[in-house]
């Protein structure tokens, strides 16, 4: 069904981004263009998500030229949700930035690219085009990259250079795989690819091209072996920044390896298997290295790329049950990693550092927020009945079915040490006593107490609105459950995806 509707989660971020350059020098101005954007994009993902989970596929022909031969964008349940779930994100960064980013990086123009950033998201999850994707995935990184080096301080050109570097090698094999799917079958339409790939007869050269992507996405989702970029990168820009990334970019990946892995190369035997490897792998070197982090940032981000394992896991068992459950994480883990990051920053204002050994006494001095963050770290440690908790039960269960017992010891390790690292890191922040300096004599400063109250607001009111959706995901869970299993369902039966682009007589 054809409904030009679909577009404007991009545009209007893409005009945004516009009009603030033409307030260049007006932050507050780039402050309450850049909430209200995100909340009407918000307002129109969620009445987009609801026509396609109501009705039909909806599609956009771009230059109103017909599948295969232009380049659409298909609205299906998957992408939707993950359409309404980065509205949701980006509203919550968008008013935590408002206070928590300073005027002079807001200057450097802040607000523009953040919204650049957010545009290129939504276009991933909307194109049906696979070289278009690669078109929005260059958006990303080139928003990404301005945003993680704004400021110019050493550390952040360090890690933007460790960034920058690996981006460029998994565009480079994403790359490499588009000009060979292109030779071998003279398209780049997702749908026509599904119908176009299946008919091959050389199987080997399908695979090869797999991996490829497999490499590619797998680099930008930060899986084993391929991670170390993430935890030497993403503790050096601002918290508002880091949240967007650690709750968004990586899944990005994510996303594209579900799409390409159920639309395009079905995995077989060897894929599974290769997945698994790297599922298992992923989880236990994310977790251990959280396990001896004492900067908050860096501990999160190693946990980013060990819950990566558990969506990996998922898709590398390649059943009904071993989907849902990957998606219902995805969800929880867009949401909680975004808010995580928030919270250090809001802990950063609150006691001026991230670093475990110099902090304390938060619970003392901050009940209310405390209580507010430990609902947040539940959720992440997967405390029954927040989000964190039911998509293992379907990973176990399909674990159980499949025999895939290495990979459900992973995840068991994964889930334990989460809670071991949360546990200790709220006994160091929040419980024991603060130390009477930061080591080196000077007095820790709280810069939270001397903020104004409008400000203050901005800074807790969107981790008290990330932490209520995390509560629904959980609470909810049926509902939820019900979304994972239509998107599953589409997955799996692929047929109403292809009539929706390519028309019932393809």
């Amino acid at each position: 069904m054809i409904d030009n509707y679909l577009i404007l989660p991009v545009a209007i971020h893409l005009f945004a981004a516009i009009l603030l350059l033409f307030l260049w020098r007006r932050t507050v101005a780039h402050r309450i263009v850049s909430i209200a954007t995100s909340f009407i994009v918000m307002l129109l993902s969620i009445r987009l998500f609801s026509k396609v989970y109501n009705g039909n596929i909806l599609i956009m022909e771009a230059g109103s030229w017909k599948a295969p031969f232009g380049i659409v964008f298909v609205a299906d349940v998957f992408s939707c949700t993950l359409v309404l779930l980065t509205s949701f994100a980006a509203l919550a960064v968008s008013i935590f930035s408002s206070a928590g980013i300073s005027r002079s990086r807001i200057l450097y123009g802040y607000f523009p690219i953040f919204h650049f950033l957010v545009m290129g998201l939504n276009g991933a999850f909307l194109t049906g085009d696979i070289f278009n994707l690669y078109v929005w995935f260059e958006v990303i990184i080139i928003s990404s990259f301005v945003l993680m080096t704004l400021g110019g301080r050493k550390a952040q050109v360090e890690g933007a250079v460790k960034y920058m570097a690996m981006n460029i090698l998994a565009s480079t094999f994403f790359l490499t795989g588009i000009g060979i799917l292109y030779g071998i079958t003279g398209t780049l339409n997702m749908a026509d690819l599904s119908i176009k790939i299946a008919a091959l007869e050389n199987r080997n050269l399908v695979n090869i091209t797999a991996l490829f992507f497999i490499i590619g996405f797998g680099i930008k989702a930060a899986v084993f072996p391929l991670y170390f970029w993430l935890p030497s990168s993403y503790h050096t820009p601002p918290s508002a920044v880091v949240a967007t990334f650690g709750g968004l970019l990586t899944k990005v990946g994510i996303y594209a390896l579900f799409r390409i892995s159920t639309l395009i190369f079905v995995p077989d035997e060897f894929t599974k298997n290769l997945l698994l490897f790297i599922a298992v792998f992923t989880i236990l070197t994310g977790s251990f290295g959280a396990l001896i982090k004492r900067n908050i940032r860096r501990m999160f981000s190693y946990l980013i790329v060990c819950h990566i394992g558990f969506m990996i896991g998922g898709l590398a068992m390649f059943t009904g049950v071993a989907i849902t459950g990957a998606l219902i994480y995805l969800f929880h883990d867009i949401m909680v990693k975004t808010n995580m990051f928030l919270i250090a920053g809001l802990i950063r204002q609150l006691k001026g550092t991230m670093n475990m050994d110099k902090l304390g006494g938060l619970y003392t001095d901050y009940p209310k927020i405390s209580l507010l963050i430990a609902i947040v770290l539940f959720s992440l440690a997967g405390i029954p009945p927040l989000s964190g908790f039911w998509p293992k039960l379907y990973l176990f269960e399909a674990g159980f079915i499949n025999r895939q017992y290495i990979l459900i010891g992973a995840i068991i390790i994964g889930s334990f040490i989460t809670l071991y690292v949360i546990a200790k890191m709220w006994a160091d922040v929040f419980w024991k006593n603060p130390p009477e300096n930061d080591g080196r004599g000077e007095e820790l400063k709280d810069s939270f107490a001397t903020l104004s109250l409008s400000k203050k607001t901005m800074l807790v009111s969107p981790i008290v609105f990330l932490a209520a959706i995390s509560l629904y995901l959980g609470f909810c869970a049926q509902n939820i459950t019900e979304v994972a299993e239509r998107i599953t369902s589409e997955m799996l039966d692929t047929t109403p995806y292809i009539e929706a682009v390519l028309g019932k007589t393809y």
